[in-house]
Formats: structure tokens, C-alpha cells, sequence
């Protein structure tokens, strides 16, 4: 399949340029023998040619993020891409174990073989490839920007997301969405984007009084000769998994109605090929593509999810580009008649250590990174195991901030987001100040610490987890299951919303949950005004500090059935 060569070109370039020298491939790449021109590698095609980035979460420069290694699908996704890991993944994709394929895009020996092939992303290594894209491509490229990408680092949060603003104007995005961005509160968002010099696209927020659009709902382009309608859709339900009260004066949602009379207006206005720019997630946009008609490509976000291959959705092709600046999409399309008479698609992975920084771009990074540079470099302790983030259920650097919370704040019970953001810290590596605040940095960080009765833990596991196995993907508001520090339970992935999770236990005394007994819990990310509380970078830091070494494995507390 043409989608899948693509993507491995760069692979079996190396390969065949180290034929007989009897080096790894991957240590190869680590010593430079991997080229730009390795990555950017592809046979064009078509008249244009859309590129695409996705929840970079303000992540300036590389890093390591590991993937996940438990994904559940659930309803009619089901055991289909994107809801397949390590070795199933690779199977589906036909990439051999040990590769620098194997290692972006699944977990398996992760700490081993990002010895190997070493950091990903920076949004100067992005920039020299979007460059390089553009210089080949000149007007039949298009650059989008799918959203969450201003905030979820130490420096976005301490400039108010100045620092990604100025980066991502650099870059010279044609538009973009959001999510994340929208907690740094109504009054910050529209002071931004009144000076952004591209389109901020939103067709499905309103005035929560008026029913007015907020933003701009969609912007046509021509590109190549061919009439291009973006239509933006921001994260249907930011007000449910973020604070409604940073954004009291809008009202999101999927307005798939009005998104199909966005669609007929375009059309009616020229549009020869229309994109949805979409922070939906993949699974509802997949079911979104079945439910609109006219709509050629979409481009996906908010789910992480980074696929090799374009998904097919009766004539719409669905693009999922990753997350933390790991990759960059590129299709390429033939528009003829309205329609794409053929694609050739390659997501790019960003190996850090293959590509040459642009000069412009690492400039303006190390001078918004300079005035909190003894701050991010700060060591805090050590550690002796993997601490990455991502998993529906369980992540090492959760159950460190779970521990966190447990012995700083004195609790019986820790509950910590199951947000998708943050560093993988290898074994043996010092744990930094930025380590912890890329996983935990966000506006209201406040740790609390309460009473909370059996029966409303039990309905806070129930609702999470109604958001995320839900079989229609309209109702998964995305995000993965809370964790829990010092609380066992069974979950049964296949019951319906309020019988899913049993077996409450209180692990500390091995007793089951008392629905009317009150434990003192402590958590963060309250979506309450008010909450209050130390902020939960400074509770994991001081926890770290007075540890010096962590250890940090998965957990077996949550029994998972029905999946």
C-alpha cells in the first residue's frame, strides 16, 4: 500500500545506505548517519499538499515520550486502529521490532532503544522540516496547527502561553484549533488570538447568551489552484474535562448539524476540497466523517494517537499525527473535479538528533527558555525505573504523583487526571524540575485535600469512566481513566455507565470501600473554583527531593475485565 511505503522510506533508505557496514541502523541514526533527507524523503504527487501538527502540549524541545502499551477500543473501534499497541501495532503495520519505526510509534524496550535513537521533537527540528516541505512544495502547501499547543509547560505557563504564541507564529501556520489552550481563561485567549497573523477556526463554540460564533468557523485558501475550505472544530466538551468557570461566556459542543451547513456553505462558495481541522479525537471522528457528507480530509487530534497509515472512512481520509511534536504529517493529494482522484501519505517521525535545528527557530526558543533556565534544570532526585505518562489506566510518573500526594498531604487516597501529557524519564536518568512540570503544568494545579465518602468515590470512577468506555464516541470526552493512589478496584470495560467498577478497596488495610464511610482524599485539577491547596509541582518535587531515588513500577491494583 502506497501509505505504508511511504512511511517506511526513510527506514529501508538507511538500511540499504549502511548495507554491510555491520552497524545498527538505530545506532547509526544516534551517530548521524540517519539525514534529514532520509526523513523527508517522498515521491510528490497532486497539486496540494497538507501538513499537519498536533498536540505539541508547548513542548519547545525534544524529549522523550513513550507510547502507550494498553489502548482499549471500545463499541464499533473495538479492536481497530487507533486502539492497537506494541506488537499488535507493529504487526498491523508490518514494522520490524527494534527499529526506529518500533520505537516512535510503540512501547516496547522503550528505555532501551530511545538509548538508541535518542530524543524526538523540538519545534526547531519541526521547523527545518516544514521548511524543507515548503521550499519543495512552494503554494500547494498548507500548514495546520491542530490545538494543544500553547500550554503544559514551566515556560508556557509562567508567560501565559507567550512563549508557544511566538514559536508557532514562526513556524507560519494557515490556521489552527484548540483545546488546552482555552484554560488560560476567555480574556488570555482572545487577547491572543485577536494578534495571531492566521485564522484561530471554531465553528462549533458559541455565545453562551447570544448563540453568536466566537471564532471564526472556516477560511478558504487556494493552494495549488485548488479552492481549499478549513473548517476548525475545537474540543467538544473542553467545559466538562476543563474548568467551565475560566470560560463562562462560551458553550462548546460536536453541532454536528451546524458543521454540516458549514460544510454546504463552502461548497457553495467554490471550495474544491474541504478539511476538517479537528481536535474531536479519533473515534469520534471517525463516526463524525460517516455522519457529514462533503467532507474530504480530516485532520484528527486531542487522542495522541500517531498512525503510519491514512484511515479510509468512505471518501474520507482521517489523519492522526501524534502528539509532543513526535511527528509531522504530510499528504499529498490530486484534486480534480472536487475530488481526490489520488494521495500519497508519510507521517514523519522527528528524530531529534537527524535533523539540523533552524537557527531562527532555536534562537527565539533558548531566549523564551533563558530567564527559567535554573528552574527547568533543577534536579530533584533520580530514578531508577521507566516514569512515563500514557496508558488508560496506569502510568509510572502517575504513580509517582499519586505517591506524592499519599505522603505529603496525608491522605488514605490520591486522585490524579488521567491527562495524556509529559515526559518519559529514562532509568538512571536525574529527574528534573521541567520533568514534573511537563506532566503536571496547567492553571489550576491546587492539590486538595478533603473527606469524601465511599459512595462518591465510587460515582467520581463510574463518571471517568463512563467518559472514556462509552460505546458511542459522542459521549467519550477523552482523556484516560483517573489513577489512583492507595485505592484498588475492578473495572469491567463491557458493563454500561454505573456497573462498571466493583471491588473498592482501600489497599493501605486490604478493606473493601465503605459507600458510607468518609477517607480522607487528596487529588488535583479540580474543575471547582476555589479549590485550595499547594500546587502539585511543588508537592511531587518535594517528595522526589526527599526520596533522592524513585522507583516507580506498574501497578496491579486495577483488575481490568471485559475488554
Amino acid at each position: 500500500m502506497i501509505t505504508r511505503r511511504d512511511y517506511l522510506t526513510a527506514t529501508a533508505a538507511t538500511g540499504a545506505l549502511l548495507a554491510g557496514t555491520g552497524m545498527p541502523v538505530g545506532r547509526a541514526a544516534a551517530q548521524g548517519k540517519l539525514s534529514e533527507k532520509d526523513l523527508l524523503a517522498f515521491e510528490p504527487v497532486g497539486n496540494v499538499t497538507l501538513v499537519h501538527v498536533t498536540d505539541i502540549h508547548a513542548q519547545l524541545v525534544p524529549m522523550h515520550f513513550r507510547e502507550p502499551s494498553v489502548n482499549i477500543g471500545v463499541g464499533a473501534a473495538k479492536g481497530k486502529v487507533p486502539h492497537l499497541t506494541g506488537e499488535a501495532f507493529r504487526k498491523a503495520f508490518k514494522l520490524a521490532d527494534g527499529t526506529a519505526d518500533a520505537f516512535a510509534l510503540t512501547h516496547d524496550d522503550f528505555a532501551n532503544l530511545a538509548r538508541t535513537y535518542g530524543r524526538m521533537g523540538g519545534l526547531d527540528r519541526i521547523a527545518t522540516l516544514v521548511k524543507a516541505i515548503r521550499a519543495e512544495r512552494g503554494d500547494r502547501m498548507l500548514l495546520l496547527d491542530g490545538g494543544d499547543t500553547w500550554t503544559n509547560s514551566w515556560t508556557s505557563l509562567q508567560t501565559k502561553g507567550q512563549d508557544m504564541v511566538d514559536a508557532m507564529n514562526l513556524l507560519k501556520p494557515d490556521a489552527m484549533t484548540g483545546h488546552w489552550e482555552f484554560t488560560l481563561g476567555e480574556a488570555r485567549v482572545k487577547e491572543i488570538v485577536d494578534k495571531l497573523p492566521f485564522p484561530f477556526l471554531a465553528q462549533n463554540i458559541r455565545d453562551s447568551e447570544f448563540e453568536d460564533k466566537v471564532f471564526e468557523s472556516s477560511k478558504m485558501f487556494e493552494k495549488g489552484g485548488v479552492k481549499i475550505a478549513v473548517i476548525g472544530q475545537a474540543l467538544p466538551f473542553t467545559p466538562i474535562a476543563n474548568p467551565r468557570w475560566m470560560m463562562p461566556k462560551w458553550t462548546f459542543g460536536i453541532r454536528e448539524r451546524e458543521l454540516r451547513a458549514e460544510v454546504e456553505a463552502v461548497r457553495a462558495k467554490g471550495a474544491d476540497l474541504v478539511v476538517l481541522l479537528s481536535h474531536n479525537g479519533f473515534d469520534l471522528d471517525v463516526k463524525l466523517a460517516g455522519q457529514v457528507a462533503g467532507i474530504d480530509v480530516i485532520l484528527t487530534g486531542h487522542t495522541h494517537d500517531a498512525v503510519p497509515e491514512v484511515t479510509k472512512v468512505g471518501s474520507t481520509l482521517l489523519v492522526a499525527s501524534g502528539s509532543h511534536g513526535k511527528f509531522v504529517s504530510r499528504l499529498d493529494l490530486e484534486v480534480e473535479g472536487k475530488a481526490i482522484k489520488s494521495f500519497r501519505y508519510r507521517l514523519i517521525p522527528v528524530f531529534a538528533d537527524a535533523i539540523k535545528p533552524d537557527a531562527e527557530m532555536a534562537a527565539l526558543i533558548a531566549k523564551h527558555r533563558a530567564p527559567y533556565a535554573a528552574d527547568l534544570s533543577r534536579v530533584l532526585g533520580k530514578t531508577d525505573s521507566l516514569l512515563y505518562r500514557r496508558g488508560n489506566f496506569d502510568g509510572t510518573l502517575d504513580n509517582v504523583i499519586c505517591d506524592a500526594i499519599l505522603t505529603q498531604r496525608d491522605a488514605e487516597i490520591a486522585l490524579s487526571p488521567g491527562i495524556r501529557w509529559g515526559t518519559s524519564v529514562l532509568p538512571g536518568e536525574d529527574i528534573t524540575f521541567e520533568d514534573i512540570t511537563n506532566g503536571t503544568a496547567m492553571t489550576y494545579p491546587a492539590c486538595y485535600r478533603m473527606t469524601m465518602s465511599g459512595a462518591r468515590l465510587h460515582e467520581i470512577l463510574e463518571d471517568v469512566a463512563d467518559n472514556l468506555f462509552h460505546p458511542d464516541p459522542y459521549y467519550q470526552q477523552g482523556g484516560d481513566m483517573v489513577r489512583t493512589g492507595g485505592l484498588g478496584y475492578t473495572i469491567d470495560i463491557g458493563k454500561r455507565a454505573g456497573g462498571r467498577i466493583s471491588g473498592m478497596t482501600l489497599l493501605k488495610s486490604g478493606q473493601p470501600i465503605d459507600a458510607g464511610k468518609d477517607y480522607v482524599v487528596a487529588g488535583w485539577a479540580s474543575v471547582n473554583q476555589g479549590t485550595e491547596g499547594p500546587p502539585i509541582w511543588d508537592v511531587v518535587a518535594k517528595h522526589i527531593t526527599a526520596k533522592k531515588v524513585v522507583s516507580a513500577k506498574a501497578l496491579d491494583s486495577v483488575k481490568v475485565v471485559g475488554a
